[in-house]
């Protein structure tokens, strides 16, 4: 059974406007995020800190946006976003560096 999808924005203190994201992103729901995405202008930190799952939809959706995304990422996702390529595309947060520390 697939965890709902649910997207809150929101703003950092920094006043950087947030899309948080939590529950799993997959074909069932990846156009309810490129939505959000696309209703939010300007450059946007996407806050996936709380997903669990993400597939090849959800991927899409963020590739198609990476030039105005800041993502940040649990442990859970860094090898998809790695591997997929994503991480080299902006800027994401929650990666391992190779020195071990967080990125």
């Amino acid at each position: 059974m697939t965890t709902p999808l649910t997207l809150t924005p929101d703003r950092n203190p920094d006043g950087a406007t947030v899309l948080k994201a939590a529950g799993e992103i997959d074909m069932s729901n990846s156009e309810a995020l490129a939505a959000a995405l696309d209703d939010l202008p300007g450059r946007l930190v996407v806050d996936l800190a709380e997903v669990d799952y993400l597939d090849s939809a959800g991927l899409s959706v963020l590739f198609a946006r990476a030039e105005r995304l800041e993502i940040v990422i649990n442990p859970l996702l860094a090898s998809v976003v790695t591997y997929s390529g994503l991480a080299t595309m902006t800027t994401v947060h929650g990666l391992e560096s190779p020195d071990g520390t967080g990125g």
